[in-house]
């Protein structure tokens, strides 16, 4: 799931994935949580680099999914399953480092680097804000006049904001060699499509050592402008309504590294969504499931750095939009143990409640719940432009998230099964 506002394009020969593919291949067809689990421990693998944009993680993902498209003999559009696009973003391909005083913190668990972040390194001594800074000319006046070319600034994460409202503030504050953002409860990780800033570091605030001095810190970045990155998309035709799509969609990229040994797996965030895909469309690709409309699978790419994989696919259709009957994004399919959420279920009221007459009747989850619609994954854009589309995420445990933890050991994937069932349903009744 994006968080709107890490990552380098290093030219080495990619890893070998070929096994990996064949024994995918070879498992058993149909819904198999056999084969779901090899593909979330494929898909979050150290060979796909957190599914980014150093090591061409994404591109890896990617090759991926086009061999399982085309093993299932899924149909492209066009002659090619890839649908091509740039962005820019800013990585971290290389060293990544912070000491405080004397003890070397560890990145992804101590530590991350905000996004926005430009490269640097060296020494610094800490400068805390002084008190009264957002609310006292005076303080004001001779905080601007401080050299902070040397200083590290320590400020909290909320205060980021009254930093925003004074642009004189914000400004100065940016002269100082690091910043170091201390965060409310956990480490968080986004990513950039620009780097503003000089090295920001995010550590939580209980873990701060309030006695700190200085920093030695080290940040190898690197932004890339025009990435060239792609959405997957393959579909089955129907039998009856062939000119007529149900469109299921997911995210396959992450956030990829920071530094050369530090990677996001995102099994949950969303290798779970890619994964459950993946199943449903290896279902319907078989001649005894061919569904009465055609269908048609989308894995989006660039979802986390500001949707921007669906939003090129919403301007640059490789069909109409209006031949959408409906459309179904799949983001943090790994729980469930607590019920699942619909978003957009409150304006699509029809939808929800042949969702919802299904879950009664097979009583997969407990709580079938809905919000309004949101900026938070791929859907938003085809609801923008007038498609009926609907946004599912599991609820429960594990709640890790956009950090290092999101791993596909501890990913129960406990409402799999149900979530298939709830859907594969909706599309056999939805008229």
């Amino acid at each position: 799931m994006q968080l709107f506002a890490l990552k380098n394009l290093l030219l080495q020969k990619r890893p070998s994935i070929t096994g990996l593919f064949l024994f995918i291949a070879l498992t058993a067809a149909g819904q198999d949580m056999t084969r779901a689990r090899a593909t979330l421990k494929t898909l979050t693998s150290p060979e796909f680099h957190g599914r980014g944009y150093v090591n061409q993680g994404d591109r890896i993902a990617a090759d991926f999914l086009k061999s399982r498209f085309s093993d299932m003999g899924l149909k492209p559009f066009g002659n090619s399953y890839f649908q091509p696009f740039t962005l820019d973003v800013n990585t971290y391909p290389g060293k990544v480092s912070l000491k405080i005083n004397k003890t070397d913190l560890a990145p992804g668990k101590d530590f991350l680097v905000n996004p926005i972040s430009q490269k640097g390194k060296g020494s610094a001594r800490i400068m805390q804000l002084p008190p009264r800074l957002f609310t006292d000319t005076i303080v004001q006046s001779a905080f601007l006049k401080q050299n902070l070319s040397r200083k590290a600034i320590v400020y909290l994460s909320a205060d980021y904001g009254k930093f925003t409202d004074n642009p004189d503030l914000l400004e100065k504050l940016h002269t100082a060699k690091a910043l170091i953002e201390l965060q409310k409860e956990k480490l968080t990780a986004t990513v950039s499509t620009a780097a503003l800033s000089h090295p920001t570091f995010e550590i939580v605030r209980k873990d701060w050592d309030t006695a700190a001095q200085k920093i030695k810190f080290r940040v190898d970045a690197k932004l890339i402008k025009n990435y060239q990155t792609q959405n997957v998309v393959g579909f089955v035709e129907g039998k009856a309504h062939p000119e007529e799509f149900v469109v299921i969609t997911a995210h396959y990229d992450h956030l990829g590294q920071l530094g050369k040994d530090v990677y996001f797996p995102g099994a949950n965030d969303n290798a779970s969504g890619v994964t459950l895909l993946l199943e449903l469309a290896q279902y319907y690709a078989k001649p005894e499931n061919q569904p009465e409309y055609s269908i048609a699978f989308i894995a989006f790419a660039a979802e986390e750095a500001g949707l921007l994989g669906s939003k090129y696919y919403t301007d640059h259709p490789l069909f109409p939009l209006n031949q959408i009957h409906f459309l179904i994004n799949l983001d943090l399919m790994g729980a469930g143990d607590e019920g699942i959420m619909m978003v957009n279920g409150l304006r699509l009221e029809q939808e929800f409640g042949l969702f919802n007459k299904i879950n009664e009747e097979k009583h997969y989850f407990t709580k079938l719940q809905k919000r309004d619609n949101a900026p938070n994954s791929d859907h938003f854009f085809f609801a923008r432009k007038g498609v009926k589309a609907c946004f599912f995420y599991t609820l429960g445990n594990p709640k890790f998230y956009h950090d290092i933890y999101d791993r596909a050991e501890t990913l129960p994937l406990a409402k799999f099964p149900e979530t298939f069932g709830l859907l594969t349903d909706f599309i056999k009744q939805y008229p």
